[in-house]
Formats: C-alpha cells, structure tokens, sequence
C-alpha cells in the first residue's frame, strides 16, 4: 500500500512538473512574452524611429525645436499686446499646434541619443537659421503694442514661418525617419497656409 501511494505521488507530481513546464515553454514561444512587447512597444513610442533615422533627421529635430520654441515666445506675446482679434487667434492657434511638436522632437531626440537643445532666452545661438528673429527683432516686437505689433508680429511670424517650411522641405527631401517626414510635411502644409493669412491680414497677398 505504501508503495502505491508513493508511486501515485510520485507521478502526481511529475505531472504537475511536466504541466508547469508547458505553462512555461507556451509563455516563452508567445503568451507572456507578446505582453511584454506590446508595453514594451507602446512605452517606446516616441522614440519607435530610433532605428531609422540619419544625421538630416537629427539636425531637423534639433534645429526645429529651437525654431519652434521662439514662434510660442512671439505667439504668447500677442494676448497682451495685439489690437486684432484675428491676430490673437492666429497667436493661440500657433502655440497649440507647436507646443506638442516641440515635446515629440524632444522625445525623438532623446531616444536617439542625440543632444536636445537648451531652452534659453538669446537667440545669437540660432540666429543664423532659417527664419529666426535677432535679440534686437525680439526686443523691439515686446516693446510694441496695437495695431504696431500688430504689423511687426504678422511681419515677422511670415519670415519665420517661411523659414520652418525651408526647413521641413529639407527634411522630406533628405530625411529618412517616417516620423520626422510626416511632422515635416505637417509643418510645411500648416505654416504654408497660415502665411497666406498673415499676408491677407498684411494686405500683401
């Protein structure tokens, strides 16, 4: 009898065992670990091009978020200052869609590896990229008030919004990130038709 038992036993548990192991086994070939990618997966996804990038598409990262950043420092001025309801519009618009493009670029950046630009106040540093206002462009449109800022914010949002969209064209051209191009070919849409306003608002379309 005790002999029988301990065979039973035995072979219960060697049962159990041969159960885990499958348990197991069926979890390393798929189950538990499919999980693990789809977190993994939707965790990573800012930087999900992070194997597919080139040096252009890290040069328009870090060149746009510094651009970006100085178009939501002119478009926060116009709450206080603009005269025009439509150039406050305009200002609240920009800063909605550039803010999150500036937090993307960053997460991009910061997955590759690649160095995300500081945030500051003087713009020598960038002054000689495509569309950015001078210290002395800044300070003059921060001392302006009405229908002068008015002028000077429209005047100025073009050149720098021309210079984005040179910018984004370079990036859809050379670049090689699926997800950079696609901000790129936003940007250049977005900001194309948004000159064209700033110009009917100029009266210079």
């Amino acid at each position: 009898m005790t002999t029988t038992r301990t065979l039973t036993r035995r072979a219960g548990l060697a049962a159990v065992a041969v159960t885990s192991a499958l348990v197991l086994a069926a979890c390393g070939d798929g189950g538990g670990h499919t999980g693990h990618r789809s977190v993994a997966g939707s965790s990573a996804t800012p930087g999900s091009s992070a194997g597919a990038h080139n040096a252009q598409d890290v040069a328009f990262a870090q060149g746009m978020v510094p651009h970006h950043r100085q178009a939501l420092e002119m478009a926060r001025l116009a709450a206080g200052r603009a005269s025009s309801a439509q150039v406050k519009d305009l200002a609240a618009r920009i800063e909605k869609a550039q803010d999150p493009e500036i937090r993307t670029m960053t997460g991009w950046l910061t997955a590759w590896g690649e160095q995300v630009p500081m945030a500051g106040m003087d713009h020598s540093g960038h002054s000689g990229m495509s569309g950015m206002m001078s210290d002395a462009d800044m300070t003059a449109l921060k001392k302006a008030t009405g229908k002068d800022f008015d002028t000077r914010f429209l005047s100025l949002m073009v050149r720098h919004h021309q210079g984005a969209v040179e910018m984004a064209a370079t990036e859809k051209d050379k670049g090689r990130s699926g997800a950079a191009k696609a901000v790129a070919d936003d940007i250049v849409t977005a900001q194309n038709a948004e000159i064209k306003e700033m110009r009917q608002l100029l009266g210079t379309s």
